[in-house]
């Protein structure tokens, strides 16, 4: 059973009060939360690695509780993403084994998100960003929520290490006006329409 060791975890939280055109009548609000953890596979290659993503299920619960509580609560969250980095020594596909704790911890807790988590993953050093994709949460097809939320850190991920990132959004882009799907059209049927 592989060993994670968090060292550190962090939140951003985005109010967007204005962004060209009149102010909307709420601020959108986008937040993100990192996690820095140990890499156990860092350094050597490793053929089984899907049995690990079971021992991070965990952190992708405790870190949605958190981003939940940093969004201000539950109600409206209507979009979420989620990313990871490895650091000096990992390879791209230790950072997929976030896939299934980070998307299922946000569907466990939000209720019926039936559309995919969108996803990115990328490798590199200390003070690498990388973009968190954010899309609706029972709609892949809804444009208006089509978004994403920089993250990083100036101290991580050092070698041997991971950085997994969760985000989540309340409303659409401001101003969005590039058709397709309504969120209020969603249907929810297919995580699609």
């Amino acid at each position: 059973m592989p060993d994670f060791p968090l060292r550190k975890t962090m939140i951003f939280i985005e109010d967007i009060h204005h962004d060209g055109g009149s102010a909307p009548k709420l601020p959108r609000r986008r937040a993100a939360i990192i996690a820095i953890v140990q890499n156990p596979f860092a350094g050597r290659y490793v053929e089984e690695l899907r049995p690990a993503m079971d021992d991070l299920k965990p952190l992708g619960l405790m870190m949605t509780d958190r981003l939940i509580e940093a969004m201000g609560g539950i109600e409206g969250i209507d979009g979420y993403g989620k990313a990871a980095l490895a650091g000096e020594g990992g390879e791209l596909e230790h950072t997929a084994l976030w896939h299934v704790p980070g998307g299922y911890a946000m569907r466990e807790r939000l209720g019926e998100a039936k559309a995919i988590v969108p996803s990115a993953m990328k490798v590199g050093g200390p003070g690498t960003r990388i973009d968190v994709p954010l899309g609706h949460i029972n709609a892949a097809y809804v444009r208006s929520h089509f978004d994403a939320m920089e993250v990083g850190v100036p101290d991580a991920p050092r070698a041997g290490e991971l950085l997994f990132a969760l985000a989540m959004s309340r409303g659409p882009r401001i101003h969005n006006r590039m058709g397709g799907l309504a969120a209020e059209d969603v249907k929810g049927e297919d995580g699609l329409r």
